[in-house]
Parts: structure tokens; sequence; C-alpha cells
């Protein structure tokens, strides 16, 4: 399971993932934390939009609040299983959120968790299916957009690095992000499914990443 990702140049985003109304405005990222903003693609109102939102879900107000952390992954064989999740679900609040990579941390036989810096084989910049919620807080002063990634279980590659969790984020084929946000729930449900493990790769890098007052190119180059 992914805790970290990486967020790329806004025109490299657009470039792969085209919005006709790009509201968004952001930058390159090397260690974005859950409750942080990270860039998601949408469709409001016949119409894609680019808008920033808060990772980490955020559910009806009874149960958080806007500073709570919130489930920052959902997996796909769960979106049923609870009330919020199937709320969005079968409402079609389904997004894309644009990744450079993302890292996961592998467990050694010492006992020490390693951190992995995971992307894709000649994708600069890849969606990952998600689901949003617009959650109304305080007896309505205040709303909040969230978003959670999509999970599926983890092709050989991930299962590897991750042996706890087995699950790897929901990566999107590029001719499949408009039909995740506009398909119906069924067929949406069927471009759930793990990436190939052999167009992806991963190499050990520095703990830094384990720190947010770190974010830096550094961060994602191959620990020596």
């Amino acid at each position: 399971m992914c805790k970290r990702i990486v967020i790329p140049e806004q025109e490299d985003v657009e470039k792969e993932i085209s919005v006709e109304q790009p509201w968004w405005k952001f930058s390159v990222r090397f260690n974005v934390a859950v409750t942080q903003r990270v860039p998601v693609a949408r469709l409001h109102n016949l119409e894609t939009e680019g808008v920033m939102m808060r990772w980490g879900f955020v559910p009806s107000p009874e149960e958080k609040t806007e500073r709570s952390v919130g489930a920052a992954c959902v997996r796909s064989d769960a979106i049923l299983a609870e009330h919020d999740y199937r709320k969005a679900w079968l409402y079609g609040q389904r997004c894309v959120v644009p990744l450079a990579g993302f890292y996961v941390w592998h467990l050694t036989p010492r006992g020490v968790s390693r951190p992995f810096y995971v992307r894709l084989v000649n994708r600069a910049v890849f969606g990952v299916a998600a689901l949003w919620e617009r959650t109304v807080l305080e007896e309505g002063e205040d709303v909040v957009e969230s978003c959670a990634l999509m999970t599926v279980p983890a092709n050989e590659l991930l299962a590897e690095l991750d042996d706890q969790a087995r699950q790897m984020p929901a990566i999107l084929h590029r001719d499949d992000y408009h039909r995740w946000l506009t398909s119906t729930t069924s067929k949406a449900q069927t471009l759930l499914k793990p990436y190939p493990f052999e167009r992806m790769v991963s190499h050990p890098v520095s703990p830094r990443v384990n720190y947010l007052e770190f974010d830096d190119p550094e961060l994602i180059r191959p620990a020596v």
C-alpha cells in the first residue's frame, strides 16, 4: 500500500490527462502524504475538470473532522462494504489522480522497513483510479473535497515489496481515463485490475522520505 506519492509538474500532467476545465494549480512534489492536497481529474456537469483535493477520504461529519487523516486508499473489493465508499461509488464520484510514482516500504528479514520508489516504464505520468467525496463540516459552514486511491491485488513486483498489504494502486491505462470517469459502475469495475509488473520498476531510496520536511528530487534517486 503506498503511503507517499510523487506529483508531476502540471504541464506534464495536462499532456497525459486532458481536462476541459483546468481549475487546478500545482507544481512537482516528491513527498506528498495523506491530508495534503493533490490534483484530481473528474467529471462535472458533463465536462472534465482538474481540481485540487485533500488526499484522505473524509466521510460523514459525525465520524470525522477536517483534521482527521481519513482513508488514503480504498480496496476495490471493499467499496460496497462501507456506507461512505458505497455512496461515492454508486453516485459515480470517480476521479483520476496523476502520479509520477509512489513509495512502498519493504520489511527486510532483519525487521527494518526500507522505502522503495515505484514508477512505470516509459510513462513519466500515469493516472490512478480514485473516489472523491464532498463533506460538509460544522453545520454547513465548511466544505472539504477529498479523495482516496483505489487499490487492487498486488502484481508480482508489488507483492514482493509489500508482502504485508499485498495491494497496489489501481493504475489506469491511458485509453481508460475517460471510460473510468464516464462509464457505468459495472464497466468501471472491469478497469480495476493489477498493472502488468513487467511495465513497472522499483529501487530502494533514502529513508529521508520518512520525514515530511524533505521534499526534493534526491528522494527518488536510488540509494547507494
